[in-house]
């Protein structure tokens, strides 16, 4: 192949692409010198790279999350090891998908599935986007969040929308949320058959207990009880102090909506 090209042009390639400099200059003779089916030509290569990643675990990453007045965004960016999530580029791909899902809405993130291609080729791990969180409150309401940060990332986030409370108490109930992992705001949100599976869960281990016959509804109705408060928000103990529920925290305020995302 007589295909020539400037030292510079390998360079150029290298800097557009984060691939080493002999796969630069391959996919340069490969190509006729051709600088766009080079870049081509080591994405699919490194897509094939990223194939064989397919059966690791990426539980790696980072969460990021921005409020813009009142539209908030959450994106979880993952990766496989905690080096890459804090490096420039991870970092820099997680900051442009937070403006797009502040200006465009969750969905918009798929604009981005180019630069996701090239930030594989470039850290050689398996990256993608979990889940993406976008909230645009109410006239009227409040929107606060709250940001866990460890090893310089974030690793767990929340968001929380509500009415007819102080900034204050929306961020506390933000804090709380983080660290207590509610899963439902209220009762009525509980799936049914959820509920019908831990209530014949506690039957079962009531039962083999030996209670008496005539009292396992009353100990299973109290179990029940207890799982309402280990999931629910609202029947939360208060993270700060375990004498106030989050109803009794947020008095005649109320909770929206929320959202968490973790790594992992």
């Amino acid at each position: 192949m007589s295909t020539t090209f400037t030292a510079k042009e390998v360079q150029s390639l290298r800097q557009i692409t984060g691939a080493g400099m002999m796969d630069c200059k391959k996919a340069l003779q490969e190509n006729d010198g051709d600088i766009e089916n080079a870049k081509q030509w080591l994405r699919e290569q490194g897509l094939a790279a990223n194939a064989k990643r397919d059966d690791r675990d990426n539980t790696q990453g980072l969460i990021g999350l921005s409020i813009k007045g009142t539209v908030g965004a959450m994106v979880h960016l993952k990766c496989e090891t905690d080096f890459v999530a804090s490096s420039e580029g991870f970092t820099a791909e997680s900051d442009a998908l937070l403006a797009l899902v502040i200006a465009s809405g969750a969905e918009a993130v798929a604009q981005r599935n180019q630069q996701l291609e090239d930030l594989k080729i470039t850290l050689k791990e398996k990256i993608e986007i979990g889940r993406v969180v976008h909230m645009d409150a109410a006239a009227g309401n409040i929107l606060d969040s709250y940001i866990h940060i460890q090893g310089g990332r974030g690793v767990n986030g929340v968001m929380v929308e509500m009415s007819g409370a102080s900034p204050d108490i929306a961020h506390e109930v933000a804090v709380h949320i983080a660290f207590a992992r509610p899963q439902y705001l209220n009762r009525q949100d509980i799936p049914q058959e959820v509920i019908d599976k831990e209530r014949a869960t506690l039957e079962v281990l009531t039962r083999n207990e030996g209670k008496p016959e005539q009292a396992i509804a009353k100990v299973v109705e109290g179990r029940m009880n207890g799982f309402y408060k280990d999931v629910v928000l609202l029947e939360q103990s208060w993270a700060k102090d375990d004498k106030q529920s989050i109803a009794q925290l947020i008095g005649a305020g109320t909770i929206i909506r929320f959202a968490q995302v973790e790594i992992g």
